[in-house]
């Protein structure tokens, strides 16, 4: 069986590369197509290929760095693949991935990590933090946006079956698309070592410093907590920002290897998580270490974090403002000790690569059997009209 994995960038490994790591643990023969690929050579390996197949995009002046500037030609370049030769096609897709042509005999399943959000619903939000929300640059921008909002609903129904990450997005899916979606979280990495030290005395945030994950509300809430202090890791555009007005309990780890990043987690009082995600990959990661999460209650958190019962792993706040945050913190404090690291393991273990493998690799083998299936009274009516004899006009 040939098999067509396809993604819609590579430039960075996140979550969704992550996903993509695991699919070519499943499918180690399957052939990568991406709209650009700028991974280097160490990436490559660690994600598990040696070379993918791109688009125009690829070649185009400053795509490297300014890729986004071509969002309008990417649909054009999804569609310019030419899968026709492969009998499976997985799209691992948050933009454009799941809009490659394939034909009826061809199984799709696409893995969506979300509907396109800067072109649904957080467009605003997307225009405002862009400097986009008005004058020409503004309107040429909704125009856009509208246009890809267009075509995203118009290859919706191009996937024989659709997998979301979490019932967040299944949610979005049927809202934006009307299709029912498969849940399968995205793959983990646990815990690979069990600390049962002592804790430090630092709550711990862990994000790119960019304004949707809201880390200066994070940041603006320890003001108000002069007594507890604050690790913040990560890099990004709001760095320098927020360090202006950071209050001395706030310490700006910058860039930590996942080593460290690990160790910070496992000897925090608590990861605060701000962002309303999709699934949010890292709250996990932080339960496996045995630390529990106080999180904006909304998103994919509300899936991973238990916030009731004796084995509850977290709390969450309502609303991303520092008031609410600040609030959870002194809550969480009170009841500090009724939060065990074992109920935070325990939470994270249904999340673990491995797992995700077996449900993604069982729900494409049932597709398969019901695609063969459907496929099969096609192909004995075509097999019956080939056995009719032919009649030639007589002139």
């Amino acid at each position: 069986m040939r098999i067509a994995i396809v993604h819609d960038w590579l430039y960075v490994v996140g979550g969704a590369e992550q996903v993509l790591r695991q699919l070519l643990k499943i499918y180690p023969q399957a052939h990568i197509y991406t709209l650009f690929d700028f991974l280097p050579e160490s990436a490559r390996t660690y994600l598990g290929y040696t070379q993918a197949r791109t688009s125009f995009i690829q070649r185009l002046p400053l795509a490297r760095t300014r890729h986004r500037h071509y969002l309008p030609l990417m649909p054009l370049a999804i569609e310019q693949f030419d899968l026709s030769s492969y009998d499976l096609v997985i799209s691992s897709s948050y933009a454009v991935a799941k809009g490659v042509l394939t034909g009826p005999d061809q199984l799709h399943v696409s893995y969506v990590h979300s509907p396109m959000r800067y072109a649904w619903d957080l467009q605003h939000t997307y225009l405002r933090e862009s400097g986009c929300a008005s004058g020409l640059k503004g309107l040429l921008a909704r125009l856009i946006l509208h246009r890809m909002r267009l075509w995203d609903y118009r290859t919706a129904p191009g996937p024989n079956a659709i997998i979301a990450n979490s019932g967040f997005v299944a949610r979005r899916i049927h809202k934006v698309y009307g299709r029912g979606a498969e849940v399968i979280p995205p793959p983990v990495t646990l815990s690979s070592q069990r600390y049962d030290g002592p804790r430090g005395n630092h709550f711990l945030v862990a994000s790119r410093l960019v304004p949707y994950k809201n880390v200066e509300a994070v940041v603006r809430a320890f003001a108000q907590l002069p007594g507890l202090d604050l690790v913040v890791a990560g890099t990004g555009p709001e760095a320098e920002r927020l360090r202006a007005i950071a209050t001395s309990n706030v310490t700006f780890a910058g860039f930590v290897s996942d080593e460290e990043l690990r160790r910070l987690m496992a000897t925090a009082r608590a990861f605060v998580f701000a962002a309303e995600e999709d699934f949010g990959i890292i709250v996990v990661e932080a339960q496996s270490e045995g630390t529990p999460v106080l999180a904006l209650g909304r998103g994919g958190a509300r899936e991973t974090v238990q916030v009731r019962g004796p084995n509850r792993t977290g709390l969450f706040f309502d609303t991303p403002e520092p008031d609410a945050i600040a609030s959870c913190v002194c809550d969480f404090i009170r009841q500090e000790d009724s939060f065990t690291r074992e109920a935070c393991r325990n939470q994270a273990e249904p999340f673990s690569s491995d797992l995700f493998r077996i449900r993604f690799s069982r729900f494409v083998d049932e597709q398969l059997t019901m695609h063969r299936a459907a496929c099969e009274p096609r192909l004995r009516t075509l097999s019956r009209l080939e056995a009719v004899p032919r009649f030639e006009a007589v002139s």
